[in-house]
């Protein structure tokens, strides 16, 4: 299992499907970088948190959040911890009164609950090692992390907070 950093949200042309690129912290030149698809209202969830956007009324991993911690509940890391048929599977990990709970979870609603939180996100080593790509060698796109994060910041300046109001 290794620690990751997640590098941002991008969206995937031609299909217009947004991911959340996560790589290796402590991969040095040779880490790696693994793409999670997610939903389109995960991937805005998570770009807002990064971005510091706040939001006129909490957001559902705002309010996962505030409950978690109204109720002494520590979130001590999120795990991608396995991948099939495309579909991959997480767990929160919690610990509450000292007594650690597993929780499993989408990959995106984890990873939306670990922005807010600050906690540490990993991933499997056979995770890793199915889909992982190596920094500097191209995704199948084309695009660079880097421009990836932009696209999806330019997704991005299109909708408001609004949109997310009843």
């Amino acid at each position: 299992m290794q620690e990751m950093d997640l590098l941002g949200v991008r969206v995937e042309m031609p299909a217009n499907a947004p991911m959340v690129l996560l790589r290796e912290r402590d991969g040095g030149d040779h880490a790696r970088t693994v793409p999670i698809f997610i939903g389109a209202p995960e991937a805005t969830a998570i770009a807002l948190a990064l971005d510091g956007v706040a939001t006129p009324r909490p957001m559902t991993h705002d309010l996962l959040r505030d409950m978690l911690e109204s109720l002494s509940v520590d979130v001590d890391r999120i795990v991608v911890t396995d991948l099939h048929d495309k579909t991959f599977f997480a767990e929160l990990h919690l610990i509450t009164d000292g007594a650690p709970t597993v929780v499993s979870c989408r990959p995106s609603d984890g990873l939306a609950l670990a922005v807010r939180t600050g906690t540490p996100i990993y991933v499997s080593d056979a995770v890793i090692a199915e889909v992982g790509f190596v920094d500097g060698a191209e995704p199948e796109s084309g695009d660079q992390p880097e421009e990836m994060v932009e696209e999806f910041k330019e997704f991005l300046d299109t909708i408001s907070p609004e949109d997310f109001e009843d």
